[in-house]
């Protein structure tokens, strides 16, 4: 039995800092009276800071196309920018540091990129792309939970400083919004849903080519579908397999469909686009399609995270074990300590498990469960199926020794239970583990009679034996 398997993602373009991207890399004009280059201040860049500059540009393009960041690759292509920005001596080059705040990111040195980040904003507090990435920052470090305050920073930069120019904060800000989904009307529109659209729409006017606005305005649409239906939207929470769901909103779907049509024609090569296509064939019911779209992201970019979780839930489905396992091993080297990755690998390891190789993969499954719970002791999916792996896998053996092992299933039943509580997403599997604690206590039960009369038959079978020897030795009858 497989339960808790879902299609997980985020809402649309990921809050990518530190992983490979970040943000669109800024460049100083060329001075149009021919005077040479001119920073974002009008201040003139000096030939030998404008060089060192273009190295920068050049490393990042060229490690880029080669994917082969390391911390040396990145250290050295950020000591190319560090080094334009001193050449201009008391005159900030906010871009030169910037874009060394972006070389420290492709390796995941966000401590140094933050930090140069907000440099940047304490000498030029206008610069609008570090304001964007500070404020991503800022989300990433409180648990995205501190949404108002990351829209306040993300508004700042899209509208106030950059002035609806900034195509990358005008998507974060729809994102941001998006996220939060209150009904309170402002200035921008009567509701977070439809500011998120007209900022998205904005960045397209901007910018008609910016993948990461088609891939937001697509997943607009698929949320919005899943809104009218009544569901939740913008969450990461597992879903019990096989839970009764409102169907969508076909005609929201469809613009869904269109837009992200729309954008692979322009560029076949941008992975998030090929996510939220599978995640809407998902919810048309369309799984070929779906696992299609999923395996596309992830050949076209390995370390997109919810392409490698979105084809293993698939596949699951599907009854592909080994290539769900292989995805959610990809997963995990990416995140090693994701709950929901471990929690769908050892699905994908149960649902191997045959007698060749029994002892290995419940071990190997457990293990994984193991991991889950560690990471989020809270969370209650790993409980059930550990309940389910216990149950059915461990007290295989039967008879009085399954005994202990079986009440350690009801026991994990029992815990799944108390942390699922009264959440509405686990309400039919909570429904599913207590009914199992009951056909447990039967099991034991049953398993007690039987043990009982089996004891009681072979005791009168002794008895029987004996009083036959008895007549036998006193008719002499013996030999």
């Amino acid at each position: 039995m497989r339960t808790l398997a879902t299609i997980t993602t985020i809402l649309g373009v990921a809050f990518a800092i530190g992983c490979g991207g970040g943000g669109a890399t800024s460049a100083p004009a060329k001075d149009a009276a021919g005077k040479g280059v001119i920073d974002g201040k009008g201040n003139a860049v000096s030939v030998e800071a404008a060089n060192k500059f273009k190295a920068g540009l050049q490393a990042i393009a060229q490690h880029d196309r080669s994917n082969d960041w390391n911390d040396g690759a990145c250290q050295s292509t950020a000591d190319l920018f560090l080094t334009a920005a001193k050449e201009q001596g008391d005159r900030t080059f906010s871009e030169a540091l910037y874009n060394a705040g972006l070389a420290y990111q492709r390796c995941k040195k966000d401590a140094d990129a933050k930090k140069t980040f907000e440099e940047v904003l304490q000498k030029d507090p206008k610069f609008h792309p570090a304001r964007v990435q500070v404020a991503l920052y800022n989300f990433a470090s409180s648990g995205e939970k501190d949404v108002d305050r990351a829209i306040a920073e993300m508004r700042q930069a899209a509208v106030v400083d950059a002035q609806y120019k900034n195509v990358e904060a005008l998507v974060h800000l729809a994102l941001l919004y998006m996220r939060r989904g209150n009904s309170v009307a402002d200035g921008d529109g009567p509701n977070d849903f439809q500011r998120a659209k007209r900022f998205i729409q904005s960045a397209l006017a901007v910018d008609d080519g910016f993948m990461p606005a088609f891939n937001q305005l697509a997943i607009y649409y698929l949320e919005s579908a899943k809104q009218k239906a009544g569901r939740s939207t913008g969450k990461r929470v597992a879903a019990t397999a096989g839970a009764k769901e409102k169907k969508v909103d076909t005609q929201a779907l469809e613009l869904a469909h269109l837009v992200c049509s729309q954008a692979i024609r322009k560029n076949a090569s941008y992975a998030p686009i090929f996510n939220t296509f599978g995640m809407i064939y998902v919810e048309m019911g369309n799984l070929n399609n779906a696992v299609g779209s999923f395996n596309t992201a992830r050949s076209l970019d390995p370390s997109f995270f919810e392409a490698q979780m979105n084809y293993a839930a698939v596949n699951l489905q599907f009854r592909g074990y080994k290539q769900a396992e292989d995805a959610y091993r990809g997963a995990l080297k990416i995140r090693p300590s994701d709950y929901d990755a471990h929690l769908g690998l050892a699905l994908a390891l149960r649902g191997q498990i045959d007698d060749a190789n029994f002892d290995k993969m419940v071990a190997a499954a457990s293990a994984e469960l193991d991991s889950a719970k560690k990471i989020a002791p809270d969370r209650a999916e790993a409980y059930y199926n550990e309940a389910i792996l216990t149950q059915e896998y461990k007290a295989k053996a039967g008879g009085k020794e399954a005994e202990p092992v079986l009440l350690q299933a009801k026991s994990l039943f029992g815990q799944f239970v108390q942390k699922a509580g009264s959440a509405a997403e686990f309400a039919d599997t909570a429904k599913r583990a207590k009914e199992r604690m009951e056909e447990i206590d039967q099991i034991i039960t049953f398993n007690r009679q039987t043990a009982e009369e089996q004891k009681r038959a072979e005791a009168e079978a002794k008895q029987l034996a004996a009083e036959q020897e008895a007549a036998a030795e006193a008719t002499g009858e013996t030999q």
